[in-house]
C-alpha cells in the first residue's frame, strides 16, 4: 500500500511537485499519468527512497520513506525508466549479485524462478551488453521482482519492447497486481486503460484527476455515446433517433452510422432500438463508444503543451 499526503519537492527555486495526496491500495494497479515534466519520476524517486521530499509525508507498505527508508527499500521493487545494469555481467550473474545484496536465501533458485517469469531463462548466460533494449528491460523487471516485493513501482515498464513482449509484460503486471500494490507510470494511454484499476493524472506538479477511466469519462463529458448502424439507406434516421426522449446531440458519422448521447443513469438505448425498428429500418448494430483515456488526458493537460521536461 502507498499513502501520500501533501508531498512537495523543490529543486532550488523550482517546484517539481506540490501538495500531492493519493493512495494506492493492495491488489490494485494505479496508473500514474502526465506529460513530460509533470513530476511523475520525481514522485517515484521519493517513494522508493532515492530522494527526500521537501514537505509532506509518504508511507510505503506501512513505513515512512524518510525515517524508515531501509524498510521501504526492502519491500519495494523499482523499475526505473533507464535501468542501471552491468553490461559485462551475464544475466544470471547480475541477478545473483542483486539477490546477494538483498540477502535472499536460496538465491540461485529464486533467480531461476524470476528468469522464467520474465521469459529470460534461455538467455541466462548471455552478457547484458549483448542484449537488445527490450531484453535489458526484462532483466530490469526481473531484479525488481527478485525479493517478492509488496509494492512494485514501474516507470515506463514496456518501453523498448516488441509487441509480443509488451503483451507478456502486461499480463505479468496484471498477475502481480492481483495481490500486491502496483504504481505504473506510462505514456501509452491505451496501456493504462487496459491495465489500471484507477488512473492518477498529474500536470505541472499537481494532481488534476484521480478515478477510474470510466468515471473520468462521465465526469468530464457528462454523457454516454452510442453508435447505431442500419442496413441500407439511413435517410431520416437522425430525426427518428433525435425524437426519442432523453437523446442528446445526434450526429451522422462519416462511415454511415449515427451517433447519439444520453446522460449517465438515463439509458435510452431500448427506446432508441424500438424507434429504429418501428420506423422500418433493419437494425444491425448499437454499440457504445467509450471516450478514450487519451481524450481525457488531453482534456485535462491541454494547457501544458510544450512544458519544460526538466521538472521530471
Amino acid at each position: 500500500m502507498i499513502q501520500v499526503v501533501g508531498l512537495t519537492k523543490d529543486y532550488g527555486a523550482r517546484r517539481a511537485i506540490e501538495n500531492l495526496t493519493f493512495e494506492a491500495r493492495q491488489g490494485e494497479v494505479l496508473g500514474f499519468l502526465g506529460p513530460n515534466g509533470a513530476g511523475k519520476t520525481t514522485t517515484m524517486r521519493i517513494l522508493t527512497g532515492y530522494m527526500p521530499p521537501t514537505a509532506g509525508t509518504a508511507r510505503v507498505a506501512g513505513y515512512d520513506v524518510v525515517s524508515e527508508s531501509l524498510e521501504v527499500r526492502r519491500r519495494v521493487g523499482y523499475l526505473p525508466e533507464t535501468v542501471p545494469l552491468y553490461p559485462d555481467m551475464t544475466v544470471f550473474d547480475y541477478l545473483e549479485f542483486m539477490a546477494d545484496l538483498r540477502h535472499l536465501p536460496n538465491a540461485d533458485d529464486r533467480v531461476a524462478e524470476v528468469l522464467d517469469v520474465v521469459g529470460m531463462a534461455e538467455r541466462a548466460d548471455s552478457y547484458i551488453g549483448n542484449l537488445s533494449k527490450g531484453m535489458r528491460q526484462r532483466v530490469g523487471l526481473a531484479q525488481a521482482l527478485l525479493h517478492k516485493p509488496e509494492v512494485l513501482i514501474l516507470d515506463e515498464p514496456t518501453i523498448g519492447l516488441d509487441p509480443a513482449q509488451v503483451v507478456e509484460v502486461r499480463n505479468l503486471i496484471r498477475e502481480i497486481g492481483r495481490d500486491r500494490t502496483v504504481l505504473l507510470s506510462t505514456h501509452i494511454l491505451s496501456e493504462a486503460q487496459q491495465l489500471c484499476d484507477r488512473v492518477l493524472i498529474i500536470n505541472k506538479g499537481h494532481i488534476v484527476a484521480e478515478d477510474t477511466p470510466e468515471n473520468l469519462q462521465a465526469r468530464l463529458f457528462g454523457a454516454e455515446r452510442v453508435v447505431v448502424r442500419v442496413r441500407g439507406d439511413a435517410e431520416g434516421l437522425e430525426e427518428r433517433i433525435a425524437a426519442v426522449d432523453g437523446v442528446q446531440d445526434v450526429e451522422r458519422k462519416a462511415d454511415g452510422g449515427v451517433e447519439f448521447r444520453f446522460a449517465p443513469g438515463q439509458d435510452v438505448r431500448p427506446q432508441v432500438a424500438r424507434a429504429v425498428v418501428q420506423a422500418g429500418y433493419d437494425l444491425l448494430e448499437m454499440r457504445p463508444v467509450g471516450v478514450s483515456l487519451e481524450e481525457i488526458f488531453l482534456q485535462l493537460t491541454r494547457d501544458n503543451v510544450g512544458a519544460d521536461a526538466s521538472n521530471e
